[in-house]
């Protein structure tokens, strides 16, 4: 053989050695593809005389793998029972040219075998044995055989163009004269057509089984990524060489992998169909497969990745502009909801579906020179009626500013005409109605918005950090053409629309779009003094809050000093106030003097009370001073209940406001001791006010008391002496704790009930239970964040975390955010506010039910999932929260058995049940401390007196948590019933010999990995990990509860479940069902009996320690990861996060 050939053999040889099994059980994966050179794709296009579709479309034999793997060197001469055939010629005797690369995806032999196999065949034939080898290259290399077939595409492509030109140079040379025609050159044309032919058959040859060899396999490959390059690659083929590609037979392959579960793959698939599709030329070749696919294409505008939908509506205008008619109606309605998808990028395309579609053919915009011409006044107002006409008879949506939004990147042109949108306003002969009325008013502000502010309404977000230098200043251009043409026109506006709320609220708004200079600059003075006079006419006439907010924000952008025209402006608005506040002093002293008011001096009162605080919480009005009046007002409603809702409402706020502003006053310079001492005298009668509208029979009165006092409490906690303002720490105010009981009482009457069922969403009642589930999220949060801050006990955070699993659906996310960051704040405290939000659940249906059949009661059940997610939220990190867990338990065996029942009665304790949800937690335990709670119920359950063979089936279910070793032969079926079984450790090996294996079945506990046997349990603390509280003075020595902190296993165990187990003298001293058990009361610990807890647990450590050494001392196990002695870890009590305050929720 050639010298380059010697090479190529030994590279493949090492190659193919290298590669060992992993490339033959891999054949079509694309890691196989780096044993492919670019050499091979040339020599088979060089090679013209090759028979690779002859030799590709034969019948195949999987090579034998019988022999054993060879370390010899390659043999000289051909061994029986190998395949290589000695042979004169290639027609009597061909192996079939893939059969290497079957060999290898058999992965029967050996890959030296198979070397040495092929090396002695290619010495017989070498041109047979380098097609074989060649075929098993192209065969194996996956992805990258597609870029071998991109570059056969081209060079056909090439080819047909030689073809081509060919043809013309034939027929021109044969249309000539006789006398100037030349034989020669025809035939050389000819014998070249024939030539390039002859090619062009060879490369399609190739083409047609590099396709059917590796794309139809590789198309629906186990990888996403070779999907997509297959998918990628074809449609390369389609555009690039329609006349081979562009049929039926191909065109299949990329709509079945439109159904492809990743996302990649089916953005391919789109991408490769747009690229057709965007050829008006090849859509007419395109109708059957459109007429197969489209429903799946315009379903894949609702697809679940963002990017593909975008892209499938793009193709979809594509469709529809080069293909008329193939889009129903049905197909179009399919997309119009999408213009007000909250992802913008989708909404965009969606908007210019919908443009091309309805406003397009109706409105074109001619080019000339390469600019619009500018659109008829005609045209626009077409454009304007089509847009109102989708918007309301499409009911789709409630705010066409997204509408506006979706249009504004193919339609901005059109919707910055704001001198059409203005004309069809102020038109006296217009026929538009009501609804079309304020629609064009809100496309109005939100084109003014757009152009101005340049960011999409609330909810979308354009995933940009922000404008170019030339969006910028087109964004100013557009500011400054919108503030020149409306300044004029907007008292025309408000002056025609003042009666009507909700078309004056949002041309009010239209200030804030406006370069307000231009009032200066552009001498439009005049214009402000009619805008003036209109919007105190509009505040005067209208109660509504939307529109008093809007006015007030308008008037408060006219006030800045900064502006000439601020006198002018500041003028105005202590006109309005004085005006606002003569009435409010003349209807307040009538309503003082007389005990009834109509309904006409009521309103006239109430609206007054709403104008001044929508003005008082944008503008300083203290001036005025409102503060004495509206308290007096309010302590008339308090001590006589004679004075309406309506008019306490605003009452609340307007003194809440001047209490702000006097803060804000004070906190701005160095108040001297008096002006602390009054404003603090005021929030302290304010909050008094407050605490007695909480008791008011108004919800509406009672829910804003609770909003106000809660952000006033935030507003003067420790909080606000942060940040070097020392000198208001005067003003710092806690609440009493009969102000902490009621907010706690408020809560549980006004948030923790239960909603009716919505329906489907539309009906005007659904929409109203909505809003009041918002108000009631409101008020929960307001209030978490007083506990967060510190101003509320944290205790009284189990009045919330009891409702964590019932209230999950509405409340879930501020209940859980709650829990977390208490827990930041204080982990052991958190932990034990859990176990109190259990224990008060216990305690509310112990006294409504009764101690019989608890267990069995649906609100039982629900308390056990509640334990259950509880003991879900310790996370992981068991290490970390193993004492807090083990404390836990502690504290909840002695709920459980601090009430006894009476003396000679058999009836097991009534908190006894309690146990069950202590179970919950057992998860959580490690092996070491699962003994030791073993050990102190038993010492805890020898006051308690028990009928023999009667065992209590919470006690066998705590138990049964706490035991590593599940016997199924000691526990029966009655006493623990299988709804009520919960997972155990396992397997756990006994540490004595005489247990059978029938003692050893467990069931796995994932969360807490297998606890070697015979390691220590002792913990290295500076306090008791776990204080083991006695329940009475007894005669019992702690060296015996010691020595019970021993596993138990076997007879022992046996005898520990067993019934007469528990039977021990009553004690006739314990508690009766009479006493209610309280938040604070729950709560206590004595403190003398911690301390002997705290010895006697020190004393058990000492001897559990010396009793696991000496087991450990014999014992040649590898080191325990969970044992702290072995670790040198120290555990300890976790301290309160200092320093850190957790953030507050929206409250508004």
């Amino acid at each position: 053989m050639s010298s380059p050939l010697q090479r190529a053999v030994g590279d493949t040889k090492r190659a193919l050695s290298a590669s060992s099994s992993s490339s033959a059980s891999l054949p079509f994966d694309d890691r196989d593809s780096n044993h492919t050179s670019e050499g091979n794709g040339d020599s088979l296009l060089a090679d013209e005389d090759t028979d690779f579709e002859d030799s590709l479309n034969r019948n195949v034999k999987k090579r034998a793998a019988k022999r054993p793997p060879k370390t010899t060197p390659v043999a000289k001469h051909p061994k029986k029972g190998s395949r290589v055939v000695h042979r004169h010629s290639r027609k009597q005797s061909e192996p079939p040219a893939n059969d290497l690369f079957n060999a290898v995806k058999a992965a029967k032999s050996d890959m030296q075998s198979l070397v040495d196999e092929w090396l002695d065949s290619y010495k017989q034939d070498q041109d047979a044995g380098f097609l074989e080898l060649v075929n098993f290259f192209i065969q194996s290399c996956g992805c990258k055989a597609m870029k071998l077939m991109t570059s056969l595409v081209k060079v056909a492509l090439q080819l047909s163009v030689h073809q081509d030109n060919n043809q013309r140079q034939y027929e021109a040379e044969r249309n000539k004269g006789p006398g100037q025609r030349a034989p020669e050159r025809l035939e050389s044309l000819l014998e070249k057509r024939k030539e390039l032919q002859e090619h062009q058959e060879e490369i399609e040859g190739m083409m047609n089984a590099l396709f059917r060899g590796v794309f139809v396999h590789r198309y629906r490959d186990v990888l996403p990524e070779i999907r997509a390059i297959c998918i990628e690659e074809i449609g390369c083929w389609m555009q690039s060489y329609s006349t081979s590609f562009l049929t039926d037979s191909y065109l299949k392959y990329i709509g079945w992998t439109l159904h492809d579960k990743h996302r990649e793959v089916r953005l391919k698939c789109v991408k490769a169909l747009k690229g057709l599709y965007g050829n008006r030329d090849l859509t007419t070749r395109l109708e059957l497969f459109t007429s197969r696919f489209k429903d799946r294409m315009v379903s894949m505008v609702m697809d679940r990745e963002y990017d593909v939908a975008v892209e499938a509506v793009r193709l979809l205008i594509l469709i529809l502009k080069n293909m008329e008619g193939v889009l129903t109606d049905a197909d179009c309605e399919s997309v119009y909801p999408v213009v007000y998808a909250s992802h913008r990028g989708l909404a965009s395309a969606a908007g210019e579906f919908l443009y091309w579609k309805l406003f397009y053919p109706e409105c074109e915009i001619r080019m000339m020179g390469g600019r619009e011409q500018r659109q008829s006044p005609g045209a626009q107002r077409t454009f304007f009626q089509l847009l109102l006409s989708f918007f309301v008879e499409s009911e789709l949506h409630d705010h066409a500013a997204y509408l506006v939004d979706s249009l504004w990147d193919c339609a901005g042109a059109r919707l910055k005409d704001w001198e059409g949108l203005t004309s069809l306003l102020l038109e006296k002969d217009q026929n538009l109605g009501d609804v079309q009325e304020s629609t064009l008013i809100e496309i109005l502000v939100s084109s003014a918005r757009q152009a101005s502010e340049g960011h999409p309404p609330v909810g979308r977000v354009t995933g940009r950090k922000g404008l170019t230098s030339k969006e910028r200043k087109t964004q100013a251009d557009d500011r400054v053409k919108l503030t020149e043409h409306l300044i004029p026109l907007l008292p025309q506006l408000l002056a025609k629309f003042s009666a009507d709320a909700e078309k004056v609220t949002p041309l009010l708004q239209l200030l804030s779009c406006f370069d307000l200079h231009i009032y200066c600059t552009g001498r439009l003075e005049k214009h402000l003094e009619l805008f003036l006079q209109q919007l105190q006419e509009v505040v005067v006439k209208h109660a509504e809050p939307a529109v008093l907010e809007a006015g007030a924000h308008a008037l408060y952008l006219l006030c800045n000093p900064e502006f000439t025209f601020f006198s002018r402006a500041d003028f105005a608005r202590s006109q309005l106030v004085d005006l606002l506040t003569d009435r409010f002093q003349q209807e307040l002293e009538e309503l003082l003097q007389s005990s009834f008011l109509d309904e006409d001096e009521v309103y006239n009162l109430a609206a007054t009370l709403k104008r001044l605080s929508a003005f008082y919480n944008t503008h300083d009005l203290t001036r005025w001073e409102l503060y004495e009046p509206c308290c007096q007002l309010l302590q008339k409603a308090v001590d006589t209940g004679e004075v309406p809702h309506q008019v306490i409402l605003p009452a609340l706020t307007l003194v809440y406001f001047s209490i702000l502003w006097t803060l804000t006053h004070i906190s701005k310079s160095d108040a001297s001791q008096k002006q602390l001492s009054s404003l603090r005298d005021r929030m302290v009668a304010f909050c008094e006010l407050c605490q007695s509208c909480l008791s008011d029979v108004d919800t509406e009165i009672q829910e804003q008391a609770f909003v106000l006092l809660s952000d006033l409490l935030l507003i003067f906690s420790p909080q606000m002496i942060v940040g070097g303002r020392d000198f208001l720490r005067p003003l710092v105010f806690f609440p009493e704790a009969t102000l902490q009981s009621e907010l706690a009482s408020f809560l549980m009457d006004h948030v923790f009930i239960q909603p009716g069922d919505l329906g489907s969403g539309d009906s005007q009642e659904d929409h109203l239970q909505i809003e009041r589930l918002h108000q009631r999220r409101r008020l929960l949060a307001g209030f978490c964040k007083l506990l967060l801050y510190g101003v509320l006990e944290m205790d009284a955070a189990s009045d919330v975390f009891k409702h964590y699993n019932k209230f999950y659906n509405d409340y879930g996310d501020i209940i859980k955010e709650t829990l977390t960051r208490a827990r930041q704040i204080d982990r052991s405290h958190c932990s034990r506010i859990l176990l109190l939000s259990l224990k008060q659940l216990y305690t509310e249906l112990l006294q409504e039910h009764g101690p019989q059949g608890l267990n069995e009661l649906p609100a039982f059940i629900e308390m056990r999932d509640l334990a259950r997610r509880f003991a879900l939220s310790f996370g992981p990190q068991q290490l970390q929260n193993r004492d807090l867990v083990v404390m836990l338990h502690k504290e909840g065996i002695q709920f459980s058995l601090s009430e006894l029942p009476p003396a000679g009665s058999s009836n097991q304790p009534p908190n006894l049940a309690f146990l069950e949800l202590l179970s919950e937690f057992s998860p959580r335990l490690f092996h070491q401390d699962k003994q030791l709670l073993l050990s102190y119920l038993e010492k805890c359950l020898q006051h308690v007196s028990q009928a023999p063979g009667h065992p209590w089936g919470p006690v066998t279910t705590y138990c049964h948590s706490l035991s590593p070793v599940e016997n199924t032969a000691e526990t029966s079926p009655q006493v623990l019933p299988s709804s009520k079984r919960r997972r155990v450790e396992g397997p756990a090996k006994p540490n004595r010999e005489d247990v059978s294996s029938s003692q050893e079945e467990s069931l796995q506990l994932n969360s807490i990995p297998p606890t070697p046997t015979l390691t220590s349990t002792a913990v290295k603390s500076r306090q008791p990990l776990w204080g083991l509280k006695e329940m009475e003075e007894e005669d019992g020595s702690e060296l015996d509860f010691a020595q019970g902190s021993q596993p138990v296993a076997g007879t022992e165990r046996s005898r520990f479940l067993g019934p007469q187990y528990f039977q021990t003298p009553h004690n006739p001293s314990g508690p009766g069902l009479g006493n209610q058990l309280m938040r604070l009361s729950l709560m206590e610990e004595d403190e003398e009996e911690e301390l002997e807890i705290q010895d006697e647990s020190n004393e058990e450590r000492q001897d559990t320690d010396m009793q696991a050494s000496s087991y450990s001392s014999t014992s040649e196990r590898g080191l325990d990861l969970l044992d702290s002695t072995e670790l040198d870890i120290e555990i300890t009590e976790s301290l309160p996060l200092l320093g850190k305050s957790p953030h507050p929720y929206n409250s508004r």
